[in-house]
C-alpha cells in the first residue's frame, strides 16, 4: 500500500540521507554565479515515464536523498501531494523519499522543514495557480531555502504554474484590460500583460507553459515586446527543458518554442504593439539551446 509522509523530521531524514547531490560545477542560467543546480521546467499536461525518470537521475535523488513536493499553487494541496508522488513511487523511489511540505500563508515553519527543504535533492513544485504560490511564498524561509538547495546543487523541478513561478519577471495568465480570464490573448496591446514576481531562479527570461495545445503566443509576444530585454520560453504540454549550465535541453514529446526582441523594437499605434526583426526558434525533443546567448 502506498504511504504519503507529509512531515518527517529532521534528524530522521539526515539520518538516511546525507546531503544534496550535486549537479554541475559552473555557473547555471539566470546569473546564479555560484548555483551548482539544474532547472527542469514542464510544460504542464502529463508527464511521460521517461520525463519522470530523467527527473529521477538527473537530479541523483535514485542513489541518494529524498524529493521535496511543494504543492502550494494547487486548491487541493494535499491531493496534489498524493497525485505528483505516485509518478515517483511508480518509477522508483521509495515511498519514504518523497516528501510533502504543504505550507500554509502566515504560518512561520519549523526549522526543521525549512532544513528539510534545504537539504532535498530535487524540490518539485506542482501545478495550479502561480499566483497563489507566489502569495505564500515571496520573500520567506521557503523562498531563501528553495534558492540555497539550488546553490548546493538541487535540481529544481516544476510543472503548469510550477514551472511560471522558475523566473523572476512571472506571467500570472491574467490580462490588465480585460477582466474575464482567458488562456490566450487575442490582441498585442500595450499594457495589458500582467508580470508578477515570481522565484528568480531565472532572470531576463519569462516561462509560458501549455504553450502551443493552448495556442499562447500572443502572450510571449506582447511580453517581448513591452519588456524587450527579456526572453520568452514557451513549453508545451508533456514537454520540459532541462537547464544546467545556461544550456537547456528539450525532453518529452512537444515542442519549445523561444522569442526574443534582439534590436529591442517596440512600436504603438493606437494602443496596439509592433516590432521588427524578432526572432523565433523553435525547438523539438533532444534540442540543445542556450537560455542566453
Amino acid at each position: 500500500m502506498y504511504r504519503i509522509i507529509l512531515f518527517v523530521p529532521l534528524f530522521v531524514i539526515l539520518f538516511f540521507f546525507h546531503s544534496c547531490h550535486p549537479q554541475n560545477d559552473g555557473a547555471i542560467a539566470g546569473g546564479k554565479d555560484s548555483a551548482k543546480g539544474s532547472l527542469f521546467i514542464i510544460g504542464g499536461g502529463s508527464r511521460p515515464d521517461s520525463m519522470v525518470q530523467k527527473m529521477i537521475t538527473g537530479s541523483g535523488v535514485d542513489k541518494k536523498g529524498y524529493v521535496v513536493i511543494l504543492p502550494m499553487s494547487s486548491e487541493l494541496s494535499d491531493s496534489a501531494i498524493v497525485w505528483s508522488s505516485e509518478q515517483f513511487w511508480e518509477n522508483g523511489l521509495d515511498s519514504a523519499a518523497v516528501v510533502g511540505f504543504n505550507f500554509k500563508k502566515d504560518v512561520n515553519p519549523s526549522r526543521q522543514r525549512i532544513d528539510s527543504l534545504k537539504n532535498a535533492s530535487l524540490i518539485y513544485i506542482s501545478g495550479g495557480d502561480q499566483r497563489r504560490f507566489m502569495d505564500i511564498v515571496e520573500s520567506t524561509q521557503i523562498a531563501d531555502a528553495v534558492h540555497e538547495a539550488y546553490k548546493n546543487g538541487c535540481m529544481i523541478a516544476g510543472t503548469s504554474a510550477g514551472a511560471a513561478v522558475m523566473s523572476k519577471m512571472m506571467i500570472t495568465g491574467d490580462e490588465l484590460k480585460y477582466e474575464d480570464y482567458r488562456s490566450t490573448f487575442r490582441t498585442l496591446e500595450a499594457q495589458n500583460i500582467e508580470i508578477a514576481e515570481g522565484l528568480g531562479l531565472l532572470e531576463h527570461v519569462v516561462v509560458d507553459q501549455h504553450f502551443v495545445w493552448r495556442s499562447r503566443h500572443n502572450r510571449l509576444l506582447t511580453a517581448i515586446l513591452q519588456y524587450p530585454d527579456v526572453t520568452g520560453i514557451g513549453i508545451d504540454e508533456s514537454t520540459a527543458i532541462w537547464i544546467k549550465n545556461n544550456e537547456a535541453e528539450v525532453i518529452g514529446q512537444s515542442q519549445v518554442l523561444v522569442f526574443s526582441n534582439p534590436q529591442a523594437s517596440v512600436k504603438e499605434k493606437n494602443g496596439k504593439l509592433g516590432g521588427e526583426n524578432l526572432r523565433l526558434d523553435v525547438y523539438l525533443p533532444g534540442d540543445l539551446f542556450m537560455i542566453y546567448r
